[in-house]
């Protein structure tokens, strides 16, 4: 697997699932390497990840993330290996630990101890049986990271790690804890709007649920955010680090923030300048792999 320096991040569960394989086939089109879809409380990842394999030719599709509480360590590796194989060694299994009130209130597992957790499903991923005919090539997996011993587990145990929601101050810790080799998969929210006041009242819509989670709050804090950057929607200076807003140069700025501090592939989430649930076109046709 090639993994390009642009891929396109989205929650393709908003899409009606034509439109999805439409939207996987516009992405394919503007060269873009990968498309990565999340794991909520819509589609299956790996099953909605099998439709838009089937309607794209060289498009990686990435989960981004699996949630590991949703199936087992087996059903997992099948899955992988299975989608490996169908696609011809297009499918990247991005994996991570969720959050409590996803795991618990949710679910209703137990939320373990993260990193613990995460190695133990690995480790368990690693002796799956399989039996069916495997892939040619291993298939690689990555784990959704942010703190310094889950970026390290990372680079131990995978090929690499997905950090969500954070800036290039965060991609450059992350690439010194993960060394030179393991893949860096930054996702990085952008928004073709110039206007400051609506902005960041977008900006700070979709970042919201993500301001109530731990797991986020505690690694903004690790990179100088205070508690009043977080609370009450998040501050002016928030809502600037995690979405690049502004003209398509300031957008192309940060994406290359990205890259510059170690980045392997940004991930690129085009934000709807209305803030509807659909994806701003006109950004990825701007931002697009020449």
């Amino acid at each position: 697997m090639e993994l390009g320096r642009l891929g396109v991040w989205f929650f393709t569960d908003a899409l009606p699932v034509q439109q999805a394989a439409d939207f996987a086939r516009r992405v394919e089109a503007l060269r873009y390497s990968a498309l990565w879809i999340p794991e909520v409380l819509g589609r299956e990842p790996l099953a909605h990840a099998s439709w838009l394999l089937a309607n794209t030719q060289r498009l990686i599709v990435a989960t981004g993330i699996a949630n590991i509480y949703a199936r087992d360590a087996n059903t997992a590796a099948q899955g992988q290996r299975t989608l490996a194989e169908q696609s011809g060694g297009r499918f990247l299994l991005g994996l991570g630990v969720s959050h409590v009130p996803m795991v618990e209130g949710l679910r209703g597992h137990k939320y373990e101890r993260p990193v613990a957790t995460m190695r133990a499903y690995l480790e368990r991923m690693e002796k799956a049986p399989y039996g069916a005919v495997r892939p040619s090539e291993a298939p690689p997996t990555v784990i959704a990271a942010l703190g310094p011993k889950m970026l390290a587990l990372a680079a131990e145990k995978t090929r690499g790690a997905h950090p969500y929601l954070v800036p290039p101050e965060h991609t450059a810790q992350a690439r010194e804890i993960l060394g030179p080799d393991a893949w860096l998969c930054t996702e990085q929210k952008v928004l073709l709007v110039t206007d400051p006041s609506k902005a960041r009242a977008v900006a700070r819509q979709a970042i919201a649920v993500y301001l109530g989670l731990v797991n986020y709050r505690r690694n903004l804090m690790r990179l100088g955010f205070t508690e009043s950057d977080l609370d009450a929607g998040g501050s002016d200076r928030l809502a600037d680090a995690l979405v690049a807003w502004g003209d398509e140069k300031r957008i192309a700025d940060r994406v290359q923030a990205h890259l510059d501090a170690g980045a392997t592939q940004v991930c690129i989430q085009p934000l709807h300048p209305e803030g509807q649930p659909q994806p701003d076109l006109r950004i990825l046709e701007a931002l697009a792999p020449s």
